[in-house]
């Protein structure tokens, strides 16, 4: 039996704009199979595959033994009409809630002038991208390879906001307009204990993520950029050398907070707020158990027992009498012997130039005053 192949719209409508879908979030339609989409996408994009894994997988083994042509009518096969029509109607109610969507598959090739087609046949009309995910894919790495340039380019002074552990850097990095927040696009806290119950995203998510945020950044002609003072690696995401040394190389606005507000802050975020994202609370418990495991070395026997046993206590009080103030007597014991420590130790060794040094609401007014 013949298999009925797609007819092509001569001059199916493609775009390359790729600053315009950064700088207006415009939603897409990603055509690719689920397993190449989890492995790396755009922050806007919808998965709506043309062609599941398996599908996939054997267009794939048919291109490889039999060549383009074989795979073209394969693949034609598995996605029958009884296939097509759902498929059909997914993209058409997502264009439906995105007027202005646009769809790719990794090269802006066969699947999405597929899938393009077959919304046309269907009277949707809609653009795919030029290149498709690969060729967006390169023009954000360009971007953010290029961000310590662009900087130098536009006289944007990158700006470290340094701070003890629990001093309310991120709190400050919120308040200013002018700032990426690189532990919200890694979703993790940056530290031992900045897992979220949720997973991070890919390499290749946070890269574009990130890479998106600079574009975005570079349109609001700040004069300085405010990044929180990070390591490369956050959490099981990290930025390239040249990145990470481009946004090191400026001064220092140091917050300045009391271990009292320290505690309360640290409470807040690393206990309030990380039980809440916990199905039961047992789940973030038999987390931190692992973080405090993971940092027992450095800790030392004795502090480390010492840390669980107030720990526990803690716990007991809680399921008592429904109080978390017990946790800040880990909580201290960890800033002030463990993390303070460390902070001094780099702080020593830093050359930079410290700008403004004070508490969050001092430090935020600095900012937002400031004209290097």
């Amino acid at each position: 039996m013949a298999v009925k192949l797609t007819e092509f719209t001569d001059d199916l409508p493609q775009t390359e704009d790729f600053l315009s879908i950064v700088l207006n979030n415009t939603p897409l339609i990603d055509v690719r199979a689920p397993i190449e989409f989890s492995q790396g996408a755009f922050e806007t994009a919808t998965n709506l595959p043309l062609m599941s894994d398996e599908e996939r997988d054997k267009v794939g083994k048919c291109y490889k033994q039999h060549g383009n042509e074989a795979a073209v009518k394969l693949g034609h096969q598995l996605v029958s009409d009884s296939v097509r029509a759902p498929r059909v109607a997914e993209w058409s109610h997502f264009m439906d809630q995105h007027p202005e969507a646009l769809l790719y598959c990794f090269r802006g090739g066969m699947r999405s002038k597929i899938s393009q087609q077959w919304l046309q046949d269907a009277g949707r009309t809609i653009v795919r991208l030029k290149g498709g995910y690969k060729a967006f894919r390169r023009y954000l790495i360009d971007a953010l390879e290029n961000v310590p340039q662009t900087l130098a380019d536009h006289s944007i002074t990158p700006i470290v906001l340094a701070g003890r552990t629990g001093a309310g850097k991120t709190l400050v990095i919120h308040q200013i307009e002018n700032s990426i927040d690189l532990e919200g696009l890694a979703h993790h806290r940056g530290s031992a204990f900045g897992r979220h119950a949720t997973p991070q995203p890919t390499q290749i998510n946070f890269e574009n993520s990130l890479s998106m945020a600079f574009i975005r950044f570079f349109q609001s002609e700040a004069a300085y950029l405010l990044i929180e003072d990070e390591g490369r690696n956050i959490g099981s995401v990290d930025m390239a050398k040249g990145l990470f040394d481009g946004l090191k190389s400026g001064p220092r606005v140091v917050v300045d907070s009391s271990v009292e507000e320290r505690t309360q802050i640290t409470l807040d975020e690393y206990v309030t707020a990380a039980q809440q994202e916990y199905a039961a609370v047992e789940d973030w418990v038999e987390f931190m158990l692992a973080a405090f495991g993971r940092i027992k070395k450095r800790l030392g026997g004795e502090r480390y027992q010492r840390v669980l046993e107030l720990f526990d206590t803690a716990m007991i009080q809680q399921q008592k009498t429904g109080s978390q103030a017990a946790h800040k007597a880990w909580i201290h014991i960890l800033l002030v012997e463990y993390y303070d420590p460390m902070y001094d130790y780099q702080m020593s060794k830093s050359d930079h130039p410290v700008l403004f040094k004070g508490s969050i609401d001092e430090v935020v007014a600095f900012l937002k005053g400031y004209e290097p």
